[in-house]
């Protein structure tokens, strides 16, 4: 049967068609009105109708069922129905096609409800607010036995969520498709029309929305401005380990969490942060093993007061079995949260970043912010707890054990003392 459907797509869109057709997998960050809504509900049918195997399945699969019904039900039923003998079923929002094929719109709300199909195709709109848990464990599964294909849609919302890490492993993986289209790269929109929308909306939502910008978009961002600063002097770097001077340590240590310490010299007015390390849920023993396994000369080991907390399991304070294992820590003050985080900005344009070594700190920097409060418009006073605070807290100890060093004096490498020297000073 010949088919005919009144659609002809942009060059662009033309292009990324092919794209989609020589790859299983693709992660799509594209700006608004790119017309990837449209692309997609294309490309499903295409696929849905030259598929030759019983019964074949494809879904569609947005943040809520009101959003995926709004967005993508009439444009399917527009396309769709120009197919004779097809069929829509409204309640399920589900496409049913003359050779058998089908096509359902889906929430993510509930993963769970998702749980037990087949698929020859899924693609998942606004993926940036998608429960890891859908394609982890329900959809990923769900193509395994056809061989099926996944197409993940939408625009950053920082890099705290399953689209970011998958647009990554993208990146990396010659057989998945990163794409990236933004608005002033394709020009489907005017510029006239662009400068508006910039005007209103202001620059990080407009970064966010036409730009694809996985930084700009994350409103309250306490860190990212300066970070993005110290990228463009080139201070995120390639700065390698200095034997004439001492690395100092910070630590900033989880217990039933992550562990983050970050290892920095000083060379006169300049910090230069040559290593990060971070983990979850080991003992101290893991990570003071970890210290002497690195070939530095250590100066000194900084902690936040909760070192000195009695553990009930050992009736021994964590500063305590530490210097049993070897580690002589200095109690950094307590300080206000606001207090450690003015410091931090005053320290950062003196740093240098290894980008080697420490890109989860610089990531983690980035991203951590304040939730913005729609009721009361404003921003919290306390950063959101989320996976960039261990590494942002131990920067913050930083930027206060800067002030309890003494005077940073070159170490003569000649004499410095072979076996190993951990404790530090006192």
């Amino acid at each position: 049967m010949h088919i005919e459907i009144p659609y002809t797509p942009r060059p662009l869109q033309a292009k990324l068609h092919n794209e989609l057709d020589k790859h299983r997998f693709a992660v799509l960050n594209c700006h608004r009105r790119f017309g990837k809504t449209i692309l997609i509900i294309l490309h499903l049918l295409k696929k849905a109708l030259t598929n030759d195997k019983k019964n074949p399945r494809y879904y569609l699969i947005g943040p809520t069922f009101v959003a995926i019904k709004r967005v993508c039900w009439d444009y399917l039923k527009q396309y769709a129905g120009c197919i004779p003998g097809t069929t829509f079923n409204e309640t399920e929002l589900r496409c049913d096609l003359p050779n058998g094929a089908r096509i359902t719109l889906l929430s993510s709300e509930d993963p769970d409800k998702i749980r037990g199909i087949y698929a020859d195709g899924v693609c998942i709109d606004e993926c940036s607010q998608m429960n890891p848990v859908l394609w982890n464990e329900i959809i990923r599964p769900a193509l395994s036995d056809r061989k099926g294909f996944c197409y993940f849609i939408s625009t950053p919302q920082g890099m705290s969520n399953i689209f970011y890490d998958l647009y990554q492993h993208a990146l990396q993986d010659p057989k998945w498709l990163a794409y990236t289209a933004k608005a002033s790269e394709t020009k489907i929109i005017d510029q006239e029309e662009l400068d508006a929308a910039l005007t209103q909306m202001g620059e990080a939502k407009y970064n966010q929305e036409f730009e694809c910008d996985w930084i700009a978009n994350i409103e309250g961002a306490i860190y990212g401005e300066i970070i993005k600063v110290l990228e463009d002097k080139k201070q995120l770097t390639k700065v390698p380990y200095d034997p004439s001077l001492l690395v100092h340590t910070v630590w900033d240590l989880g217990v039933d969490d992550a562990t983050a310490i970050i290892f920095y010299q000083i060379l006169g007015q300049q910090i230069l942060v040559i290593d990060y390390y971070e983990n979850n849920r080991e003992g101290l023993p893991h990570y003071v093993q970890m210290i002497k396994d690195k070939d530095y000369v250590y100066g000194s080991h900084f902690a936040p007061h909760d070192i000195e907390v009695t553990e009930f399991s050992t009736g021994q304070t964590r500063r305590e079995v530490a210097y049993q294992l070897g580690i002589n820590f200095k109690i950094l003050p307590k300080l206000p949260i606001e207090d450690g985080i003015h410091s931090l900005k005053m320290l950062l344009p003196r740093c240098s970043f290894d980008m080697e070594h420490t890109q989860p700190l610089i990531d983690a920097l980035r991203h951590h912010h304040r939730k913005y409060n729609e009721r009361l418009k404003i921003f919290h006073n306390k950063p959101v707890k989320d996976w960039s605070s261990h590494a942002a807290d131990a920067a913050r100890y930083m930027a206060t054990s800067i002030t309890e060093l003494p005077r940073n004096k070159l170490i003569n490498q000649s004499i410095a003392k072979n076996d190993y020297q951990i404790h530090g000073e006192t």
